[in-house]
């Protein structure tokens, strides 16, 4: 069993990078052509599985692309598609979005991408922002083909000091009169087509 010790590798040389993204349509495109580093206290690779794992203090980076936690799993299937988990307390991503100057930031115990869906998961504790938005509750998830976001509450009634995530809670800033309203556009705003359900519409989220 090889020592504990620090490592800082390429992950595109095993063909796992995208399990480490943010939702693409909203992320910096250029950053898929930078390098990927990882830096971890240690590393596992099973070539037969096609599987990583990362542990103690893993950052991640690509390009504008930065993602901590205390554990990532990445792997690959037959078909070449990948997918990563990242555990941590909490485990964040911090991304520029496209054409924007501001970054999307993320925060949740656990966060899950699945490349062949395009899916991104954020389980307990989950937080996402982007500008002056900002959304909050136990589960929140996002397809990048459907451009669908979901966000669902703990269940219970009420928040409480205990569980703040008990219900949904989402800070919209108001959208410019001028610029880029004009041109049917907001910074702040959320890619065309998404969606923003209520918690109670909803129902409870996929189990781990």
């Amino acid at each position: 069993m090889p020592r504990p010790s620090a490592y800082r590798t390429s992950v595109a040389s095993l063909g796992l990078a995208a399990a480490l993204f943010a939702p693409p349509v909203l992320a910096e495109k250029t950053d898929r052509d930078k390098p990927i580093n990882v830096e971890a206290n240690r590393m596992l690779v099973d070539d037969a599985k096609k599987e990583s794992v990362f542990e103690g203090n893993v950052v991640v980076t690509q390009g504008t692309l930065q993602l901590r936690g205390d554990r990532v799993i990445v792997r690959q299937d037959a078909e070449g598609f990948s997918y990563g988990i990242a555990w941590g307390k909490p485990a964040t991503f911090r991304q520029k979005r496209d054409g924007y100057d501001e970054y999307i930031d993320g925060f949740a115990d656990r966060l899950e991408y699945d490349e062949h869906k395009d899916l991104l998961q954020m389980f307990s504790a989950a937080k996402l922002t982007k500008g002056g938005d900002e959304v909050r509750g136990d589960y929140i998830s996002y397809n990048a083909k459907t451009e669908f976001f979901q966000v669902i509450g703990s269940g219970k009634s009420a928040s409480s000091l205990s569980d703040p995530n008990a219900r949904v809670h989402a800070i919209i800033q108001p959208k410019p009169k001028s610029g880029a309203a004009q041109s049917g556009t907001s910074p702040g705003a959320p890619p065309a087509g998404t969606s923003l359900k209520p918690s109670g519409e909803i129902g409870k989220p996929p189990k781990p």
